[in-house]
């Protein structure tokens, strides 16, 4: 039977690590691994981890060098036959999203799987904000800045082993990167599952101010470019198509 390992990396997320730790434990998969690598927490977070300690496989937590040096310390402490991400203040749609996960690598061609998500508020998590459809991949889709949305993406270990996991060089776009990577260069066959897997709360990192927001497309630029991608036309694709995931 498949092996879904599932990460999580956190820090001072003492409002929503319970939630997200309580969707994984949900899941009617029988087969799955919790690996939670947290950043030394000062607000209770830690506390709220270890009371759940028993239902995860690997609980670590010290100071790390943020978040994807914190995800890839959960990638080389995984055992699973596939590797998906759960952020801290994330949760799935239902209870039975890895079990649909694994139905789809049950093709020993499929390599990577991915669906769509609900960005939701953060005082109120039944509230949608902006809605991602992902629409099934064509690799010609990236040059017009497509990605799957990250939090739903699972892959095959062999991926990871093959391609690397996060370049921590980048502090906002590692995840765009390591994308691209798989996708690009990798060429890895992937499966769309079109059903809303994941809720994230908006207020991520990446959007908290305008030098973040600079800084980020300054990195998704650098993806781009090094994996082959594009250009700026990728890069003004890639935010312009964001717009339609606030209506509808």
């Amino acid at each position: 039977m498949l092996k879904i390992s599932i990460v999580t990396a956190s820090f001072n997320r003492v409002d929503t690590i319970a939630q997200a730790l309580a969707s994984v434990q949900a899941q009617t998969w029988p087969q799955v691994e919790h690996i939670v690598i947290d950043g030394a927490s000062t607000d209770g977070t830690l506390q709220v981890i270890e009371a759940q300690r028993d239902r995860l496989a690997v609980l670590v937590s010290e100071r790390d060098g943020g978040i994807y040096d914190a995800l890839n310390k959960g990638f080389a402490r995984s055992s699973g036959d596939v590797v998906g991400l759960m952020h801290s203040d994330d949760f799935y749609a239902d209870e039975r999203v890895l079990e649909r996960v694994a139905q789809a690598f049950a093709d020993p061609a499929v390599e990577g799987v991915y669906g769509d998500l609900d960005y939701v508020a953060k005082a109120d998590p039944s509230r949608i904000i902006r809605r991602w459809r992902s629409g099934i991949y064509r690799r010609e889709k990236l040059a017009h800045g497509w990605m799957p949305p990250h939090p739903t993406l699972f892959l095959r270990r062999s991926v990871i082993e093959q391609w690397g996991g996060f370049d921590t060089g980048f502090r906002i776009a590692a995840d765009y990167d390591a994308m691209l990577r798989y996708l690009a260069r990798g060429k890895i066959r992937l499966a769309y599952i079109p059903q809303v897997l994941v809720k994230m709360r908006v207020g991520g990192e990446s959007n908290r101010s305008l030098s973040r927001i600079l800084r980020k497309s300054r990195e998704d630029y650098m993806a781009l470019r090094r994996n082959d991608v594009g250009g700026l036309w990728a890069l003004a694709w890639k935010n312009l198509g964001k717009l339609g995931q606030f209506f509808g």
